[in-house]
Formats: C-alpha cells, sequence, structure tokens
C-alpha cells in the first residue's frame, strides 16, 4: 500500500512539472507561426534563401522568437541580445540537416547587388550581417571576403537548427547557402572575368589618354574622359577599389555614388566633344555646360548623402542617352558625318541603358546580369575609341599630298579671307574683286582702273608715300610693298588698309605685275589708337593722367628755360576735401559723378595753353602757362576753388564740396621737373593739416615741416603723456549783464625747440595719426578739473561752464560714454555745466550712432553743444533729432561781410534756436558794435577777442575773482 502511494506522489508531481512547464511555454509563445526549416540537400550546389527569411524590422536591441519545431517536435524559445546594442533589424530563418552525416556550408550575404537596387534611393551597397547566434551546435564563423558576408555553417546529423542574423541594415537582397568548393569555383572565374575586363578597360583608357597626347584632337581627352570613368566604376562595383584603398567591408557607397555622377558628367564631355555642339547652335552649349555643372554639384551631394546622388545620376544618364540619341539622329539627318559614325555605338548604348534599367528595378535577376553589363559597358566604349580614332584619322597625310603648292597657296589665301590686290603694269589696271568696295560703300568699278585713281580716295597724307612706293618698286625691279594707308568711303569717313605685295618681273627683265593682298584693319589701328590713348590719359575723366602730365611739364620746363623771356610754368596740386567720406556714404557711381563734374569745372577755367591732368583718386594737376604774375595765379586758384565749391545736385540731393590747393612757382634755373610737383604737393598737404578749404604757395620752410610729422607726432604724444600742453580758456560772456558766464577749452602747443605751434597745425597730425582720442581725453579731464575748482572756490547762482570740443574720432570711439562717465564721477560739476561741443559735420557723418551716443551723454550729466551752426548741409531737419541745448553760431554770421541777407540769416537762428528751448552762443564778436547788436538780436551769450582772448586757468581764475560774489549772484 504505501509503494503504490509512493508511485502515485512521483507522477502527480511530474505532472505538476510538465504543467508548469507548459504553461511558462504559453506566457512566452510568439503569436506568430513557428518557423518552417528549409532542408540542406548534399547534392545541391547553391540553396536560395532570400525569400524564405523572416526580417524583423526595428525590433531593438533583443530579439525574443520561436524555433523551428526540433527532431522531437518541441518548439523552443531563444532569446538574442545585440552585439553592441545597437542593431534594430533582424533575420531569421531555421535549416534542417536531413542526411545522416555532418555538413558544411557557406551562407553569403553579397553587400551589393545591382539587381532590384532600385532608381531612386537606391542601395549602394554595405556589410548585411553583423553576427549570427544559432539555435544549437556550432556557432557560424566569419571568412574573410571583399565582396559579401560569408559565414561558415555545420550541421549535425538530423539537426534542425534556427539562425538568429543580426543585420547592419534594414535591407538583405540576397542571402545564399553555397557548398564551399563550389563558391570558391564561382568566386574564381568571375576575378578571371573582372580582371579581364579591367585590364581591357585600364589599356583603353591610356591609350586614349596617349592618343590625345599624340593627337592634340579634343575628342580624345573627351573619349578618355569616359574611359577613365568607367575604369573607375569597374573599380568599385568588382570590388578592387576596396582592395587598393583598404576600405571597411562594404563601406565604399560613396566611391560607387561618385563613380556614377563621373559617368553621367563624362558622358556629357564627350557628346559635347565630339559632336562640336557649339558650331551648330549657342543652346546646345548652354544645355551642356549646366547640365555638367548641376552633375559635379551632385559630388558634393553624394558626401552627404550618396543614395541621393546616385539616385540622380542613374536618371540622368538615362536621359542623357536619349536627347544624346535624339541629337544624334538630328545632326546625321542634316548630313554631319559624326553623327553618322556614332548611331551604332550610340544604340549599343540605349540597349545597355534598357538592360541596366531592367536589372535595377528587378526585371532582371540572374547572376550573370551585373558582370555582363560591366563587360557591356567595356564594349561601348571601345567601340566609341574605334569611332573617334576612325574620324581623327580620315583623310590623313595621303590625301594631302595630293594637294599641288599652287593649290595649297589658293586654299590658304581663301582661309586667310584677304582681298586680292593685283596691278597689271603694262595696262595700268588694279584688280581687288568688290570687297573694297562694299566696305566703302563704293560703285563697283571705282577702284578697278589706274593707279592714280586711287590717289582720289587716298587720305591726303598717304598719297605722295602711295605713288613713291610703287614708283620705288618698278624702278628697283625688286623688293615688297608693306604699307598702312587710308581709304576714304562714300560717307566721308575713312578706313585702315595693310597692303602686301610683291613685283612679278617679266623676261624681259621688267616689271610686269604687282600682285599681293589688301586687308581692312581698321579696327586694329582703332583698338592700337584706344590703347594708346588709355596708356596717357584717365579712364574716367579722360584728362592726361600723371605719365602725361610730366611729360608735358617737361616740355614746358625745357622751352622756359631756353627762352627766360617766355613763359614759366606753375604747377597746381588740387584736392577735393573729403571725398572719402562722401565716396564712403553716397557710393562710388556719386563719386565719379564728383569727380567728372570737378574736372568740367576745372577745364572751363584754364586757359588754352595750360594743362589739367588726374593724377591719382580726387587729386588733379594743372600746368599753369597762361599766366605769369603770382598774384594773377593765386587769384586763377582760388576761382578754381570757387569753381568747386559750388553745389553738386546728384539725384534729389545737393553734395557741396571743399578743395585744398598747392601751389609751386618756377624759380628757373636748373630746378628738377620732379622737385616742382614735389613742391606743389608739400603745399598741398600743409594746406590739408591746417583744414583743408584753402591754397598755400610752397615756401622753403614748408619743405622741413612735412618731412618732420613723424617727429612732430612722436613729440605731440610725449606732451600730452607728460601733461605738458597748455590748456587755454576763453570767456563766454552773457550779453545782458556782460559776466563771465563761462569759458570754452582751447588747446595751445609750446613747443621746446619750435616754440609755439598754432592747433591748426597739431590738431589734423593728432586726427591722422589717431592721438585725437588722447587728445581729447586730457583735455576732458583738465577742463572738468579746473570747472570743479571754480564751481566750489567761486559759488554763483547760476553756476559756471565750460565747452569742450569733440572729434569725429572720438564721437564714434566706443569707450567715449565711459570716459565722459569717468570724468564727471571724479569732479562733483553742476549738471549740464560740463558741455561738449560737436561740428554739423562729425554728427552728421553717421547720424543714427550720433543719436544714441549723444542721448546717453546727455544722461549723464552732460550738456550738449552744437558748433558752426549753419555751415553744414543737413542740420535743420536733423536739429530735433539731437539733444542739443546750446546752438553756437559761426563766426562767418557774425562778421560784416557786406551782404545784406547775413542779419536775416542771424535773426532768424536766434529766433529758431530760441523756439526750439535752446541757449546761443555767438562767436567772433570782435568789438563793441557786434556785441551791441547781437545783444538787440536776442543773442543770449558771445564770445570773441572783445571779451578776451585765450588765456591760462590762472588767469581766468583771477578774472572771476575780480567779480564780486553779489554781483555774480545777481
Amino acid at each position: 500500500m504505501s509503494r503504490v502511494w509512493s508511485k502515485l506522489n512521483k507522477i502527480g508531481a511530474t505532472a505538476f512539472v510538465c504543467l508548469a512547464f507548459f504553461t511558462c511555454a504559453l506566457s512566452y509563445s510568439d503569436p506568430a507561426n513557428a518557423l518552417e526549416p528549409i532542408p540542406v540537400p548534399a547534392d545541391i550546389d547553391a540553396v536560395d534563401l532570400t525569400e524564405s527569411v523572416d526580417i524583423h524590422e526595428d525590433a531593438g536591441p533583443l530579439l525574443r522568437v520561436s524555433t523551428a519545431p526540433g527532431a522531437d517536435g518541441i518548439v523552443r524559445r531563444i532569446e538574442v541580445p545585440s552585439r553592441d546594442g545597437s542593431s534594430r533589424s533582424w533575420a531569421v530563418f531555421a535549416l534542417a540537416n536531413t542526411g545522416d552525416e555532418q555538413i558544411d556550408r557557406l551562407l553569403v550575404a553579397p553587400y551589393f547587388q545591382l539587381v532590384e537596387s532600385k532608381l531612386f534611393w537606391p542601395d549602394l551597397g554595405s556589410s548585411r550581417i553583423r553576427a549570427i547566434t544559432p539555435s544549437q551546435g556550432i556557432a557560424p564563423v566569419r571568412e574573410k571576403s571583399l565582396e559579401a558576408d560569408v559565414f561558415l555553417i555545420t550541421l549535425d546529423p538530423g539537426a534542425v537548427v534556427t539562425f538568429v542574423a543580426e543585420l547592419t541594415t534594414a535591407e538583405l537582397p540576397q542571402l545564399r547557402l553555397w557548398k564551399p568548393d563550389v563558391y570558391k569555383e564561382t568566386v574564381n572565374g568571375y576575378s578571371l572575368y573582372r580582371g579581364i575586363i579591367l585590364g581591357i578597360s585600364g589599356l583603353l583608357a591610356l591609350f586614349l589618354t596617349i592618343l590625345f597626347v599624340v593627337k592634340g584632337t579634343v575628342m580624345f581627352p573627351a573619349t578618355a574622359a569616359l574611359a577613365w570613368a568607367v575604369l573607375a566604376y569597374l573599380c568599385i562595383d568588382f570590388g578592387f577599389w576596396s582592395l587598393v584603398f583598404n576600405l571597411e567591408q562594404g563601406e565604399d557607397q560613396l566611391y560607387r555614388a561618385g563613380a556614377e555622377v563621373l559617368l553621367a558628367a563624362s558622358l556629357i564631355i564627350f557628346l559635347y566633344a565630339y559632336l562640336n555642339l557649339n558650331r551648330w547652335n549657342i543652346h546646345y552649349s548652354h544645355l551642356a555646360l549646366t547640365t555638367l555643372v548641376l552633375l559635379l554639384g551632385l559630388v558634393g551631394v553624394a558626401v552627404w548623402d550618396p543614395s541621393i546622388a546616385a539616385g540622380i545620376a542613374r536618371l540622368s544618364l538615362g536621359i542623357i542617352g536619349m536627347l544624346g540619341f535624339v541629337t544624334i539622329l538630328v545632326l546625321a539627318f542634316q548630313g554631319y558625318d559624326r553623327a553618322i559614325l556614332l548611331i551604332p555605338t550610340w544604340f549599343l548604348l540605349i540597349a545597355w541603358l534598357v538592360g541596366a534599367g531592367m536589372t535595377i528595378t528587378g526585371a532582371l535577376d540572374n547572376d550573370i546580369v551585373q558582370p555582363a553589363l560591366g563587360g557591356g559597358l567595356v564594349l561601348i566604349v571601345l567601340l566609341i575609341g574605334f569611332t573617334v580614332m576612325q574620324h581623327a584619322f580620315a583623310g590623313g597625310a595621303i590625301a594631302q599630298g595630293l594637294i599641288s603648292d599652287v593649290e595649297r597657296r589658293a586654299l590658304a589665301l581663301t582661309g586667310a579671307g584677304d582681298i586680292i590686290w593685283d596691278w597689271d603694269i603694262d595696262r595700268d589696271r588694279i584688280y581687288t574683286g568688290n570687297e573694297v568696295e562694299e566696305l566703302l560703300n563704293l560703285r563697283r568699278g571705282t577702284l578697278e582702273g589706274p593707279a592714280r585713281d586711287w590717289l582720289e580716295i587716298l587720305h591726303p597724307q598717304d598719297r605722295d608715300r602711295f605713288r613713291a612706293t610703287l614708283d620705288a618698286v618698278i624702278d628697283q625691279r625688286r623688293g615688297k610693298i608693306v604699307q598702312t594707308f587710308r581709304l576714304r568711303s562714300e560717307d566721308g569717313h575713312f578706313r585702315w588698309f595693310r597692303l602686301r605685295a610683291r613685283p612679278i618681273v617679266g623676261a624681259d627683265g621688267e616689271v610686269i605685275r604687282c600682285v599681293g593682298t589688301l586687308l581692312d584693319v581698321t579696327e586694329e589701328r582703332m583698338a592700337e589708337e584706344r590703347l594708346l590713348h588709355d596708356a596717357v590719359h584717365d579712364n574716367l575723366t579722360g584728362l592726361a593722367n600723371r605719365e602725361l602730365f610730366m611729360d608735358r611739364l617737361r616740355s614746358a620746363v625745357a622751352q622756359a628755360r631756353a627762352d627766360e623771356s617766355g613763359a614759366k610754368p606753375t604747377v597746381v596740386m588740387l584736392n577735393v576735401d573729403r571725398f572719402k567720406q562722401v565716396n564712403d556714404s553716397i557710393g562710388l557711381s556719386a563719386g565719379d559723378s564728383i569727380l567728372l563734374t570737378v574736372a568740367r569745372r576745372l577745364g572751363r577755367l584754364i586757359g588754352q595753353q595750360d594743362a589739367l591732368a588726374r593724377i591719382n583718386g580726387d587729386q588733379y594737376g594743372i600746368l599753369i602757362l597762361s599766366e605769369r604774375e603770382p598774384d594773377r595765379i593765386v587769384a586763377l586758384v582760388d576761382s578754381l576753388r570757387k569753381a568747386v565749391r559750388s553745389p553738386i545736385t546728384f539725384g534729389e540731393r545737393e553734395i557741396f564740396l571743399t578743395c585744398s590747393a598747392g601751389i609751386a612757382l618756377y624759380e628757373g634755373g636748373k630746378q628738377a621737373v620732379e622737385d616742382l610737383v614735389t613742391n606743389a604737393e608739400i603745399a598741398l598737404n600743409h594746406a590739408k593739416r591746417l583744414g583743408g578749404d584753402r591754397q598755400e604757395v610752397f615756401r622753403p620752410i614748408l619743405r622741413p615741416l612735412g618731412k618732420n610729422v613723424i617727429d612732430l607726432e612722436s613729440d605731440l604724444r610725449e606732451a600730452i603723456k607728460k601733461e605738458s600742453l597748455g590748456v587755454f580758456f576763453q570767456p563766454i560772456v552773457r550779453l545782458e549783464d556782460q559776466t563771465i558766464a563761462g569759458f570754452e577749452v582751447l588747446a595751445r602747443w609750446q613747443h621746446p625747440k619750435r616754440g609755439k605751434i598754432a592747433p591748426s597745425e597739431f590738431i589734423p597730425i593728432a586726427e591722422q595719426s589717431g592721438l585725437i582720442n588722447e587728445l581729447g581725453t586730457y583735455m576732458l579731464e583738465k577742463a572738468a578739473q579746473q570747472l570743479a575748482f571754480w564751481q566750489k572756490e567761486l559759488p554763483r547762482t547760476i553756476p559756471l561752464f565750460v565747452s569742450v570740443n569733440l572729434s569725429s574720432r572720438q564721437l564714434l570711439k566706443h569707450d567715449l560714454i565711459n570716459d565722459v562717465k569717468a570724468v564727471l564721477s571724479r569732479s562733483s560739476l553742476a549738471p549740464g555745466t560740463l558741455k561738449l561741443e560737436l561740428t554739423e559735420s562729425v554728427v552728421m557723418s553717421n547720424p543714427e550712432y550720433s543719436s544714441k551716443v549723444l542721448e546717453r551723454l546727455r544722461g549723464l550729466g552732460a550738456g550738449l553743444s552744437l558748433d558752426d551752426f549753419g555751415t553744414g548741409h543737413s542740420s535743420l531737419s536733423y536739429l530735433q533729432r539731437f539733444p542739443f541745448d546750446t546752438i553756437k553760431i559761426d563766426q562767418s554770421f557774425v562778421k560784416p561781410n557786406g551782404q545784406s541777407a547775413r542779419p536775416i540769416l542771424l535773426r532768424t537762428i536766434v529766433a529758431m534756436g530760441k523756439d526750439l528751448g535752446m541757449s546761443i552762443v555767438a562767436e567772433g564778436a570782435e568789438n563793441e558794435a557786434d556785441a551791441l547788436e547781437l545783444y538787440q538780436l536776442g543773442c543770449e551769450f558771445a564770445q570773441g577777442y572783445f571779451f578776451g582772448h585765450a588765456m591760462s586757468a590762472d588767469e581766468a581764475t583771477k578774472v572771476l575773482r575780480q567779480v564780486p560774489v553779489e554781483a555774480a549772484a545777481s
């Protein structure tokens, strides 16, 4: 009874284990049906597994799959992880060994298959399988191969093994199971075939390249380019490229796409060169060039995405083939022999394109179609090479040898296009055909007559020379005629002709004929004249350039030396002020128009003996011979400057310019021409340094000044650094009670060696060298310190103010706001008493930027004064945009100048300033009458020599202390 009970317990436990295993199997079962194993017969060379493989796309890095039923009928469940965690696609298949012996097979997945590779976004090949995991048995071993993923698979007798392949791509174009020996024999066979094809293709490309070197015809490099492109494509397709350059397995997509692009591009080049399409229609050239550029651009696309580039290249190759065939047929119907010779070869190319199209779409899918297409491509290039050689070497030396020397000369004369000129001396008749008469629009027969009839239509300056040449040939009975002359046309214009002829001597030793050619060289002579003119004239203005100006000056100096009582040359160098700023602001076209206008104005004022030239850029040179007296020369130059000062209208705007001039008078003796020009340029530079809009006569004292600019700049830098530069203050007076309301800060320089140097001399040097920023900061700091001292020691109800000038460089300097902020923070100044003076030209150099900077400065507590008001060009339109609180009227409006409009303008400016709520300061009050007039007009402040010159800080302090505090407070 106990034994029975024990057996029942064992049976129950077994049933429980089976039930648990069955339940577990159900919980992990795949919804898909179990795999159907593929039998592997021992006598079959290759088994195609492509359609029997289950592809799992986007399955993740871990694949769980059910195996094929084993020999015991049990379906198992396996789980395969990815090697590196990046795979997402898997392939699953099962193999069954139905025999009783172990078998070895090679599982082969080619990298690239032309079959079904598609037209758009084609599959350009890659490594397909990263690893294979079997459900049981021996793991597959990867074998080396340049063309495919090859794995050695071993199947035990009667085994059913499920294989899970980890894919590198989602596509698996072909998967076959080969017998090892058969696969190796097949690979060796294809390798031999490919080697033969590559050898033929390489020899053909090399042969065509050598023919190009020997023959030099453009057809050969085009054909050679096509042959090299085909060779490159085959090297990549046959795997030779990967072997030579040691590429990774299947990583030749870029090179394959590039080869297909080059194949299409070389086909375009061959068609264009061989058919000589540029001779038929310009549109052929445009179309070919555009297509070629687009195709070569695909090389760059291939770097980004080889698949897109290859798809476009394949489509382009088909289009080029069809359009090329149509073009060949059209030209063949027109009788073009090159097109006729190319028809058979191009028909074969069309057949090849059709076969290739069927292959990539899958209509042709056998194993030999891809190698066959490669061989066909080499055959096409071979036929194209034969066609090119047949045409290039047709009609060679044998045909040329049949032409006689006389015929060769006649052909050469016809090809040259020259006009025949034949003079029958015995009959005194000249024959030229009708070409010359048609060129001159003369009636037929006008030039077919005696030689004397030619004298009537010859240019008067050429008649004697023409007659003398013909007489000399007849008298000397030898020589040749090479002469250029002019013939008059019906409308009175002359055309140039070149005559080349030789005399023909008869049996009696006399000249019986004179035969040669006549060539129309009008355009050639006109081109020579233009070149000669351009060599010594300015292209823009048409004036003489520097070389011609110097030549004329040398002639004038030589004449002056020969005749001391004659005219003495004077050199004037004239330069437009601020031309670069105008050019930058309104454009180069406006600048060219300004230069032309200035040239015309100057040309109208100088005498007929004088010479005007454009030396460079905006600089003109004037050679004056019409005036001798220095006063009259200076007056002439002044009139030239006034002419430039007149407004120039460009579009809807008026441009106001000024100019500077340097004058160099001829001193006689052995003065060199170059020194005369140099002196004028030194005087010009001196006028520019003094602020421009002036003229200077050269004086010997200016020469060292021009040479020592660098030394002067260094001394100025040192003076600023050591704070030895003088800071002076010119009083600004309140006209109501004539008390000092403030000062204008001025820089004065007492040079240790040269003595006092005027601001008009060292300020331009500071601006050109960039020292103006340091100089402005220095003056700003000194003015703020002195003003803080006065406001503290001499308090007033209305605080004193000082005005400091700012240059354009300071305004455009990005650190200006920080500099002003630092100065104000170090000095306890009443708001608005440190005034920054800016001229209209400075503000208008960059209105938008200036407006923002001025707003910031005003916000810091600085006062803003618009200096030289009324002398600019655009202040009225922009005045309300800028936060100025003071207007300084230029002294040109204050000084009496005999013009009746001056008081009206002055009154208008004062009234406008009051209406805008601004303080008004008038400059240039020289006497009591000026002060009284300004006060009566309502002007609030004035400055000038009547109220005091610029003085040092100590002197200004003494003047301020003389005013009682009560008076100042009142």
